[in-house]
């Protein structure tokens, strides 16, 4: 069966782009189609640009490499803005061998509020100091039999007194150095004159609550001086704490009204 007259299914068209009712974007392959012994088989026409492209990969994978580069810039760009706007965090820190607080004057209180907030830190430092050696010196004195009662009037103070100074008038005064809010600035004042009366108080040691010698006043040491020279000394001790904590906070107070003053 001859069939030399029969075109060859492999060679290229010469396919004019530029004459009429052309639409050829490139060469095309052409695959024929085994008929059955006829002469002129149908041929299909592949288009080469349908094949895989190993260039336009590499720019796809390219690009999509740019813009995991751009993503991630974009996320360290607002990593370092929030360092740079120094937005607090809520982990605890102090004390460093059992943390049960966020504490930070170094990195989170300007610069020329950090004297001040050091001075308050130690002023709720001194107050804690205060209610603890006062436990001290009132189980002191109800082993020499002055009662239960003012033992346990002694661990009130002390379990109430310590939280709550940081809560009510500490942690107001760190927040408000930090934002400089007018706000926060009056919760402190409020609850920090209330901290002041109280010291007061203590120091004196009126015999109101049990003769009042749950707190190592004045009054309290000299009541106990005559009988116990012991207790006696060590209410005079409680005695002094509570006079330094007092002066120190009337201090504080007057240094913190004067910096809020200037400031606003």
């Amino acid at each position: 069966m001859n069939r030399r007259d029969d075109s060859n299914p492999f060679e290229e068209e010469n396919v004019n782009p530029f004459s009429n009712g052309s639409t050829a974007t490139g060469p095309k392959f052409r695959l024929p189609t085994f008929g059955f012994g006829q002469k002129n088989d149908a041929t299909v026409d592949i288009p080469l640009d349908t094949m895989n492209d190993p260039k336009k990969k590499e720019r796809e994978l390219t690009a999509w490499e740019a813009d995991l580069k751009r993503k991630e810039l974009d996320i360290k760009r607002r990593e370092d803005a929030v360092g740079r706007a120094n937005i607090p965090t809520d982990d605890k820190n102090w004390p460093p061998f059992f943390p049960i607080i966020h504490h930070d004057i170094a990195n989170e209180i300007p610069i020329h509020a950090q004297r001040l907030q050091y001075l308050a830190f130690a002023s709720w430092l001194g107050i804690c100091l205060c209610l603890v050696y006062n436990i001290m010196a009132v189980i002191v004195c109800w082993v020499r039999g002055g009662g239960v009662k003012i033992f346990f009037l002694a661990i009130i103070y002390a379990l109430l007194g310590c939280p709550l100074s940081y809560v009510l008038w500490y942690r107001p005064l760190y927040h408000a150095m930090r934002t400089d809010s007018a706000l926060k600035f009056g919760w402190f004042f409020m609850f920090y004159l209330l901290h002041v009366a109280f010291c007061i108080f203590a120091a004196i040691a009126p015999p109101i609550v049990f003769h009042g010698k749950s707190l190592t006043g004045i009054l309290a040491a000299i009541d106990v001086f005559s009988d116990h020279v012991l207790v006696g000394i060590f209410y005079l001790v409680g005695f002094a704490l509570f006079c330094l904590e007092s002066l120190l906070s009337l201090w504080v107070l007057q240094k913190i009204y004067m910096y809020f003053r200037g400031n606003k």
